[in-house]
Formats: structure tokens, sequence, C-alpha cells
């Protein structure tokens, strides 16, 4: 059976990031999905995910060629969605940086904030199934109140805008699982809905229907 094909969405290829389980979970979804390395192919596109898994610094420094081009789609008001190390790269700054002795690397500052380490004494990296609390609407996390996603980090958000989380997530302290910018289109999710079963996939549509709408 064939999805309609919804939105025409780009998954930008940086070198980092589980691509192949990222894309089949946007075309269940109902998106048409080019992976790209081509900035020129963002403005096109219906939406943008960043997708991510690894260190802050080495996301950064593969997504140096993105900057621009991700800040000029954040700006026309394009849908940018953020998975896991691709939220975090929305915040300004990263302790793992600084822990890793690699000294402040700007993130893309799309939502002001920092990404600090689990101190509490919780076991790291947090893996595993967690529940979403929704804290606000958003297009995003319609539905999904209550439900598990799949998390793997050892770090997480600190907007510096409490109104930036969406969603938390408890794990011996209550931390965003989802955080959006101001305008609304750039949010990221730290767990991998692509990972996520049926909470994922409806996270997933969620997005491809809000980059339809727009």
């Amino acid at each position: 059976m064939s999805v309609q094909t919804l939105a025409d969405v780009v998954l930008v290829d940086y070198g980092l990031g589980n691509l192949r389980s990222a894309q089949r979970g946007l075309e269940r979804a109902g998106a048409s999905v080019s992976v790209t390395d081509d900035p020129a192919d963002f403005e096109a596109a219906d939406g943008i995910v960043l997708p991510g898994v690894g260190a802050f610094s080495e996301g950064m420094e593969n997504a140096g060629p993105f900057r621009e081009p991700l800040a000029a789609a954040a700006e026309r008001g394009q849908p940018i969605f953020g998975i896991c190390l691709g939220m975090q790269m929305l915040l300004t700054t990263s302790e793992e940086a600084d822990h890793a002795g690699q000294g402040q690397v700007e993130g893309l500052d799309f939502v002001p904030g920092t990404n600090v380490r689990f101190s509490q004494g919780q076991k790291v990296p947090h893996m595993g199934w967690n529940e979403l609390n929704v804290e606000r609407e958003h297009p995003l996390v319609d539905g999904v109140d209550g439900e598990y996603a799949y998390f793997v980090h050892s770090y997480y958000a600190e907007p510096d805008d409490p109104d930036a989380v969406v969603a938390t997530t408890d794990y011996g302290v209550s931390f965003p699982a989802v955080i959006a910018n101001e305008a609304g289109n750039v949010f990221g999710t730290q767990f991998h809905p692509e990972k996520s079963g049926e909470t994922g996939l409806r996270i997933l549509r969620n997005f491809v229907e809000y980059c339809a709408e727009q």
C-alpha cells in the first residue's frame, strides 16, 4: 500500500546520524525524502531534518557549511526538525565540548541555551524508553502526552527561555524532551522518533503534516 506523499523533506547528511532509519520513518509518515549534503536543496523543501548521533563538537564542525543556509531557512519560516544531537545543535553551546577539552563550541543558536551533562547521580547515558509530558501546545506533540519514546543521551538541553520547552521527561531531573524556538518553526526531540514505535511515527506524521501546511 503506497502512502500519499504529503510533503517534500530534506534529510541533511553532514556525516553523523542514522540516516537510513530516519529516512524510513519519515517515508512511513508520508514524506518524500531526499538525503542531501547540498544546502542548495534546502530552499525548495517543505521541511528540513537535522539528524545526529555523536559528539556536539564534531557535529558542529561537520555542520559548518550548513550553518548559514540553515539560518536562512529558519528566517524564511521553513520547518527545521533536529533529532537527538540534531536537537542539541539547535542551542547556543554545550558543556560537552568543554568537557572534552575542546573549549567553547558555537551551536546554531536557533534556541538560545546550553546543553548540560546529567550530574545528579544518574546512570549515563540515559538509555531506553521514558515518558513524555507535554508542557504546552505545539503541532509536533499533538496526541503524544503520556506516551513513551526511546532515548540515548548523556547531555540535555537547558534553554534560556522556559517557554522553549514543549515537553519534558523525568530522569532524576526533569529535562526537555522537545524544544521549539519562539516562532515555532524550529524544533527538536531529544529522543529518536524513528526508534520510538507508534509514538515516534505519530510525531513524524505531525511533522510531515506541519510541513505540508506551511
